[in-house]
């Protein structure tokens, strides 16, 4: 009888229910499933899962795979770090492209549980842990400002359309403009929330004070980078960051027909995009380095945007530089 060495708890996350699938691997690299079923969303599921697994456990080792859906997914993550369990959280589309691999023609919740726990077994997972709490905070904050910001500009183009039209009504205007204020002092308290966090944080604001000595990196988008990779914990180099943040270049080349532009996967975290675009404006204009890269490459291509993401992940890779080597950003670093 084949001896099973692994086993994988794969888990499909939504509201309310979890569907779950428990899966090993023998040392002949058999995939075998031992059980199926649902649990509720909630500290009471999470019990019962857990008491489930260890039912079925061999004693081999067993690591739980989720995807990252929304936030349902993080209380269980949470619980089952306190619990000891090795967690992985996996994009939901390394998920949807493993499986494609296994021909699956029906989805359902219970035969993506399957596919999560067979992916935990057949792949190197990376195992998952909570993020500081300092980091956690200034990513609500973060976030939530960049809400605010796209809430004020649609209200501003609102307000624009409102007085451009050939009758507009003033009691519409006054509640358009007392919005965009009320939305303003919003903004300002955020940005108070966060000079306090840093300030009570000497490590985490002597870091932000780092990157923000790269030409067009404010402290708004030191904190956010940080925030939302947590320090660049578990980053590893600079090609493993661009992937995160789904900066890549993703092609499609096969023979002679198929010839793809190339482009970005955009396969990533969509924070730290938005919070690139206008310091790689900034850099363009206030660093000849820059400048030079993105006017070659637009020469070149002919397209503005892709001179910009050239100029984002550049900026990008140095914030990651000079957090692991501890430095400033130097204007004179290639002459010497």
């Amino acid at each position: 009888m084949n001896k099973i060495i692994r086993q994988s708890v794969g888990i499909d996350v939504s509201q309310k229910k979890l569907d779950i699938a428990i899966s090993g691997i023998t040392d002949e690299l058999e995939v075998s499933f031992s059980c199926k079923g649902i649990v509720e969303n909630n500290r009471r599921g999470f019990a019962k899962l857990l008491s489930l697994v260890r039912k079925h456990s061999v004693g081999v080792p067993i690591v739980w795979v989720m995807e990252a859906t929304g936030v349902y997914h993080e209380k269980l993550a949470y619980f089952l770090f306190e619990q000891n369990c090795q967690v992985s959280i996996v994009l939901p589309n390394k998920i949807s492209n493993y499986m494609r691999t296994l021909t699956i023609k029906t989805i359902t919740d219970k035969i993506s549980s399957m596919a999560i726990a067979q992916f935990g077994l057949e792949r190197k997972v990376q195992l998952w842990n909570p993020p500081q709490k300092i980091y956690q905070n200034l990513r609500h904050l973060t976030r939530e400002r960049d809400q605010i910001v796209y809430e004020r500009a649609s209200i501003k183009n609102q307000l624009h359309a409102e007085k451009k039209q050939a009758y507009p009504l003033q009691s519409t205007i006054k509640r358009l403009e007392k919005r965009i204020k009320f939305l303003n002092q919003q903004e300002l308290e955020i940005k108070s929330e966060i000079s306090v966090l840093l300030k009570e944080n000497p490590d985490v604001d002597k870091e932000v004070n780092r990157l923000t000595t790269i030409p067009g990196i404010g402290i708004i988008t030191a904190v956010t980078i940080l925030a939302e990779t947590n320090g660049f914990e578990l980053i590893e180099n600079k090609k493993q960051l661009v992937s995160y943040t789904g900066l890549d270049i993703k092609e499609k080349l096969s023979g002679t027909s198929i010839n793809g532009r190339p482009r970005i996967s955009k396969k990533g975290n969509k924070h730290i995009r938005k919070a690139l675009y206008l310091p790689s404006l900034a850099a363009v204009r206030s660093n000849e380095k820059y400048k030079s890269t993105y006017a070659r490459i637009v020469a070149r291509s002919g397209i503005k945007k892709k001179g910009l993401v050239a100029i984002q992940r550049r900026l990008l890779e140095v914030c990651f530089l000079l957090y692991k080597r501890e430095t400033n950003f130097d204007l004179e670093y290639d002459k010497k």
